[in-house]
């Protein structure tokens, strides 16, 4: 038998930056696993990392060029963008046309994206969907430094004896350093975890102590931390003398809010901040890892200052052990930073306000000008579009009409735009519907390039598919409009090797020093060796090693070489209106990722939560008439969703959670940024996604119903419905708001049953149930389940059913909605990695499997991602109440 082909490349998720390796079978299968010898995972995945192989499929992919709905060829899609780009800047000039690219993109193709706009078209009209993610902290790291630099590495997290978790859900966000958090405190267990979130999140059940704060109350929290350490001592004097400015401002203002304004702000009492702020007071070897509850707010930049000020104020930076973490979002949400993917950045770190900057980059460039500004950001770029000061406009590898905030009105103004290019690897967003050309890119596996990770590692993506259709990689797809629109000599590029040795030769043109961006060491690099290239972290400038951590030694990079205290002013007390009582707070969930286009297509990550959904504490539930999965109109204004109930003390009373993944292509009317208002940080203008007026009702449905088939639905004919993968084909979530008259139809026409199809059935019109199976030989074509109230229906065994034969004996039996005598019921999915339900998990508690660790060694759940392991603790301790009542 042939050997699976092997390739080491890097995890296209969040920002941790994993190895993976990506074996390939004769047959074309790709199995993964994670890469023992990467410095970011050691071989650690998480759940969504170990499913990369079911996402490789050309299922619903974009395979060929089109101009409104026609296939076409390349050259006719090409000359076509060109044209028009030409053609609206000779127009309207350069400030008409824009891009808005991706931290999904590699460092080659954000690169050569930067180089068109800035230096050739000559306008900062580029941004990226990593303003909506990590925007503040490079504000907030400029402010403080000189520069948009990380300071520590991920070896601080284990070193450390005091982890400061602030608005990051660890453990479902970024699952592999939750899991060297939690080896390292299971090593040492004197290593104390503090959180501050507004949610008891599972990352909770790691932590000594949970610090509920008030959404948006971490300004007031850290100015008080550092009123604290001042007056009790816990300063370090000479460090502030030598290596820093403008202490006694910061200190001057944050001794004028009193400990009353911070009780108040933060909503936590004397005790709980006396306690926290002592134990950071006393810990010399402390890491505060800040994560998006800081970044997306209207001051996430002050966030990420207060953050940095109390780092600064004890020496606590660039040393084992010790400084404030950015960990981001995106894989490559860092390169773009060093390519100059923002609006407001030049390419290698350099900055639109810094004498000689502009200069240099165009000289380097040589190009014909150099934009001279910086651009509109994110939100006040897709308002141009609107208003039509943006005529033109290149989208690449994401989804803005979800994504973004306001988002009916940013899809209304992509609806007007006179000219919409869409490059992405699916035929079927949100967003590409409304593109005029679409470009089929290449995907994950496909494309091979460079990402940098949360802790500057540089680490390769390499291609081991072949391209499908005719996908083509970004950079390519970038260089040739640019050669059409008069550009060859500067993008006469023919691999992404070439690109990297000149991204890395401008980072170190003319750098003395004075730039923290420096990867000069590979400027001469070979294609061969950029394929054999391990990761490395940055700086590595030339005959030089790579530092790990940087700002030990008290050296910045601002024009003293000091760093900077930000004083830092509370904002004015926000108050919700009457009518919206509740804070909308929105973010990710454990085994999904964006908008679904990639984790949408894994039945295995489609489980834990297979529909959108609203979190909502107790009370407030009680206080609307709302019980558990009931579906709940949210709204803010003038938009609304409708999403399922999931009743929770473990989030805040007064807030709620909504999830971000939902689309239309996965449900009815789930979009919850549409929801949020484009309210920004006024020096980042990162969009606040997490504290939104809201209020929340019941929506009554006469009808709800659960639905399982073998094909995917192209339309659903329900105020409500959810659609998700599952082992066999999909599951559709269902809610109507009044009943029909003719049931059987609905269930044909969702079934899509084949002529020779055959439909049992069974009818309780005085009851409200009714429920259709349709078989086409010995296989289930679809299942409907009907009811008056949320359907008890077994999913998990359900599901199953569309991959089981089914004789002419059997075929009522899927009528009754259960398993029958003898048959399983795992139970809803907790341990994704292993497909293990939470009844399987109760049974093995109820035989004596009495901790996590012995769950695991029966069952494996809680093993690999180890993400699962608290929802595993709280069915173990159910089951314990259960016993002793």
């Amino acid at each position: 038998m042939t050997s699976p082909q092997s390739t080491k490349t890097t995890c296209p998720y969040c920002g941790v930056g994993c190895g993976v390796i990506a074996d390939v079978s004769p047959g074309g299968r790709v199995a993964v696993r994670g890469d023992q010898d990467h410095p970011a995972n050691f071989g650690r995945l998480c759940s969504k990392g170990s499913a990369l192989g079911e996402t490789v499929d050309l299922n619903d992919r974009l395979l060929h060029p089109e101009i409104g709905t026609e296939r076409t060829s390349w050259d006719a899609a090409l000359d076509l963008v060109a044209a028009r780009f030409f053609e609206t800047i000779a127009q309207h000039g350069p400030d008409s046309v824009a891009f808005y690219v991706s931290g999904q993109l590699l460092t080659e193709d954000y690169y050569v994206a930067n180089k068109l706009m800035k230096g050739f078209i000559g306008t900062a009209n580029i941004d990226t969907n990593s303003r909506l993610c990590m925007a503040s902290s490079v504000a907030g790291h400029k402010r403080a430094f000189g520069t948009d630099t990380m300071p520590g590495c991920y070896e601080d997290l284990e070193r450390a004896d005091l982890i400061v978790l602030v608005g990051s859900n660890l453990a479902w966000c970024h699952p592999v350093l939750y899991q060297r958090v939690a080896a390292a405190k299971e090593k040492r267990p004197d290593m104390k975890i503090v959180l501050i979130d507004p949610r008891r999140t599972m990352t909770a059940d790691i932590a000594d102590m949970h610090l509920p704060i008030k959404p948006d109350g971490d300004v007031a929290l850290f100015i008080g931390l550092l009123k604290y350490l001042a007056d009790t001592g816990a300063i370090d004097e000479t460090f502030i003398t030598v290596h820093t400015s403008a202490f006694s401002d910061a200190l001057r203002t944050a001794q004028a809010v009193d400990p009353v304004t911070v009780i108040e702000r933060t909503g936590l009492s004397h005790a709980r901040l006396r306690d926290f702020f002592a134990l950071f007071a006393r810990t010399e070897k402390t890491v505060t890892l800040f994560s998006q509850g800081v970044n997306q707010s209207s001051s996430g930049t002050d966030k990420v200052n207060a953050i940095i000020n109390c780092h600064l104020a004890t020496g606590r930076i660039g040393k084992p052990g010790k400084g404030p973490f950015s960990v981001t979002g995106q894989p490559n949400a860092m390169g773009g930073r060093e390519v100059g993917g923002l609006a407001n950045a030049l390419a290698a770190h350099m900055e639109f306000d810094k004498v000689g900057d502009r200069e240099r980059v165009q000289r380097f460039w040589r190009s014909p000008t150099i934009a001279a500004k910086a651009g509109p950001k994110a939100v006040e770029m897709f308002r141009s579009v609107a208003d039509g000061r943006i005529k033109a406009i290149w989208i690449m590898a994401t989804n803005p009409v979800v994504s973004m905030p306001n988002a009916e009105d940013v899809e209304a103004a992509l609806r007007n735009c006179p000219f919409v290019v869409v490059s992405d690897v699916s035929a079927k967003t949100d967003t590409i519907r409304h593109a005029h050309v679409k470009l089929p890119a290449a995907a994950w596996g496909e494309k091979s390039g460079t990402v940098t990770n949360s802790e500057r590692r540089i680490s390769r993506q390499r291609n081991f598919l072949p391209l499908p259709g005719e996908a083509r990689p970004d950079w390519w797809i970038i260089c040739e409009v640019a050669k059409r629109m008069g550009f060859e000599a500067a993008f006469n590029f023919t691999s992404p090797s070439e690109i990297f040795a000149e991204h890395a030769t401008l980072s170190a043109f003319e750098n003395d020093g004075t730039r923290d961006f420096d990867i000069g060491a590979f400027c001469d690099i070979s294609r061969e060796d950029f394929d054999t290239l391990e990761p490395f972290q940055w700086p590595r400038r030339a005959g030089q090693g790579s530092r790990p951590r940087l700002f030990g030694d008290g050296q910045f990079y601002t024009p003293d070489r000091k760093a900077r205290f930000v004083p830092i002013e509370l904002e004015n007390a926000h108050r919700a209106p009457s009518a919206f009582p509740l804070t909308l707070n929105t973010g990710r969930i454990r085994d999904h990722w964006h908008t679904l286009t990639r984790t949408g297509k894994s039945q295995r990550l489609s489980q834990h939560y297979g529909e959108p959904f609203v979190e909502i504490h107790p009370e407030d539930a009680a206080r609307h008439e709302i019980k558990d999965a009931d579906i709940v109109r949210v709204s803010t204004g003038s938009s609304a969703i409708l999403v399922r109930a999931l009743i929770s003390a473990r989030q805040q009373l007064g807030s709620i959670f909504v999830p971000m993944h939902w689309t239309d292509q996965y449900a009815s009317k789930a979009r919850v940024d549409t929801l949020v208002p484009p309210v920004v940080d006024p020096i980042s203008g990162q969009p606040a996604s997490k504290n939104a007026a809201a209020r929340i009702e019941r929506f009554v449905a006469e009808t709800y119903g659960f639905a399982v088939l073998a094909r995917k639905p192209e339309h659903i004919d329900a105020e409500y419905w959810a659609l998700a993968k599952c082992d066999g084909g999909w599951r559709v979530e269902l809610g109507f708001a009044s009943a029909r008259a003719d049931w059987a139809s609905f269930a044909e026409a969702l079934f899509g049953a084949p002529r020779a199809s055959e439909t049992v059935a069974f009818d309780d019109g005085q009851s409200g149930r009714y429920r259709f199976a349709c078989y086409c030989g010995d296989a289930l074509v679809g299942a409907l389940f009907l009811a008056t109230e949320p359907v008890a229906v077994s999913r998990d065994w359900a599901t199953g059913q569309l991959a089981a034969p089914h004789s002419h004996d059997t075929r009522f039996k899927i009528i009754a909605g259960r398993p029958g005598a003898g048959g399983a019921d795992k139970g809803a999915t907790v341990c994704s990695c292993f497909g293990v339900g939470a009844n399987e998990i109760a049974a093995a508690a109820r035989m004596g499997c009495c901790t996590v660790a012995a769950i695991g060694e029966t069952l494996q759940a809680g093993t690999n991602c180890g993400s699962c392991r608290a929802e595993i603790k709280a069915i173990i301790e159910a089951q314990n109440l259960e016993a002793a009542e």
